[in-house]
């Protein structure tokens, strides 16, 4: 008896593609409500035209450069509209050389090799390197802070207060509870949360950081977690800044030097 199989059909490929579209995107804008609009319009480009998806790249590059194309047929646009922490985040942006940051984000959070950041952004492979270079120099030089580490395991938060000492940050704590996390938060306030999901007394990190976003205003905020498509469900308000575990040191300079640029990350409910 011989089984035949098909192949996946459009719907489903992009289906299993979108959440981290929709990371990319909210991580590159700093807002979920731009990121999800240009997600949206991706979606559109390609109901109209399947033809984008007749080439030798894969799907999800395929879709990433939809993504692109509007992007920078939209002038990669800078808001004018923000105030407070979000303006002078946007401030520092309008400063950063053109197309860095996407290439950035592209190579250490969507994990692109530079050929697929080339066919995605159609530019050379070496001008995809040299942006990479640039833009991981010119955000770690741009922003220094306090940041409050929430990790149960003991290597993982060393490791990473090693990495974003290295950056120049300073660490205002490392909190391996949800309750140790919300009492460190009001000893010093941080600029940015680093977070685990899930804490060494079953507590939640996702609670740990409502509380202080509820406590201190809307400050950045970055997830470390095994799942992220427990966070990318699109039916809550989801965090813009997301590393999947194992992660890579590559992976938390970036995010950390993105989230320093954004507060965009409101209130969740786990």
């Amino acid at each position: 008896m011989t089984t035949t199989t098909t192949a996946p059909d459009l719907a489903t490929v992009i289906g299993h593609e979108l959440p981290y579209l929709r990371r990319y995107a909210r991580a590159l804008t700093g807002s979920q409500n731009s990121g999800d609009t240009y997600a949206a319009a991706t979606l559109e480009a390609i109901l109209e035209d399947r033809s984008v998806f007749d080439t030798d790249a894969s799907p999800r590059t395929a879709l990433f450069r939809v993504f692109h194309t509007i992007w920078i047929s939209s002038g990669a646009p800078v808001s004018g509209d923000e105030s407070g922490l979000a303006a002078a985040a946007q401030a520092h942006l309008a400063k950063l050389t053109p197309n860095t940051r996407e290439a950035l984000l592209l190579h250490t959070i969507e994990d692109f090799s530079s050929e697929e950041i080339a066919e995605i952004m159609q530019i050379d492979i070496d001008e995809v390197e040299h942006l990479v270079k640039i833009a991981r120099q010119e955000m770690e030089d741009s922003i220094s802070g306090r940041i409050l580490v929430i990790e149960d395991e003991a290597i993982i938060a060393m490791d990473l207060q090693s990495i974003v000492s290295d950056m120049g940050h300073a660490i205002t704590g490392v909190a391996r509870t949800r309750d140790d996390a919300v009492k460190l938060a009001q000893q010093e306030k941080p600029d940015l949360v680093l977070a685990d999901i899930q804490l060494a007394d079953n507590s939640s990190g996702i609670d740990a950081v409502r509380d202080i976003l509820e406590a201190h205003g809307n400050l950045p905020v970055i997830f470390i977690t095994a799942f992220p498509e427990r966070l990318l469900t699109g039916e809550r308000p989801e965090p813009a800044f997301l590393i999947s575990k194992p992660y890579g040191e590559e992976q938390v300079r970036s995010a950390v030097s993105q989230a320093m640029f954004f507060s965009s990350t409101g209130p969740l409910h786990g």
